[in-house]
């Protein structure tokens, strides 16, 4: 009885602890302001997509060829496989997850989820809307940037472009990670 007791206060706590780093959040880093892209097409977007420069983040530590795969399911939502190469400990890491549209008015913005009831936000802020060959994405921080592409590499004039979008958005882009790709 007391360890069902103690679980049910840690669940409680980590809930807690997650909708409070949400109310703390500073206006400085939140991406409220940021506009999705318009027009979105998620028949498009599915597919395979090579992950070619992230801030850095704990959970993709040490990770390179990363590939997000997104795959339509039965129940209309959208299958997310995330994987990578683990140079330390050389070995692949892989995570599978759920993506969501919320709002039909702006399918551009995602809700994606990997672990139980937590999720959080998949905003797609610049967009190749012609041939869909990259993409940047954010989450509801900007502690959070993506930039992807439908290829292992990226020509250096978008990739240009898109890093100084993400400037003029208020991202640290100074602290982007370029993903190594075969």
């Amino acid at each position: 009885m007391l360890i069902q007791k103690l679980t049910v206060v840690f669940i409680l706590i980590v809930i807690f602890s997650f909708g409070l780093t949400g109310c703390f959040t500073s206006k400085k880093m939140s991406t409220a302001k940021i506009p999705v892209v318009k027009n979105f097409n998620l028949q498009r977007y599915l597919g395979t997509w090579y992950e070619i420069a992230r801030l850095p983040n704990s959970f993709e530590k040490n990770l390179d060829y990363v590939t997000a795969t997104y795959t339509l399911r039965d129940d209309g939502k959208i299958k997310v496989l995330n994987k990578g190469f683990n140079s330390e400990k050389n070995s692949w890491k892989e995570a599978i997850g759920k993506a969501w549209i919320p709002d039909s008015q702006i399918p551009a913005r995602l809700r994606v989820s990997f672990f139980w009831i937590f999720s959080s936000d998949y905003k797609i802020i610049a967009l190749d809307a012609e041939n869909y060959t990259y993409s940047m994405v954010t989450s509801n921080t900007k502690k959070y940037l993506w930039i992807l592409s439908r290829t292992p590499k990226m020509d250096a004039e978008v990739y240009t472009k898109l890093v100084e979008m993400a400037y003029d958005y208020g991202f640290e882009v100074d602290k982007l990670y370029k993903v190594n790709q075969l």
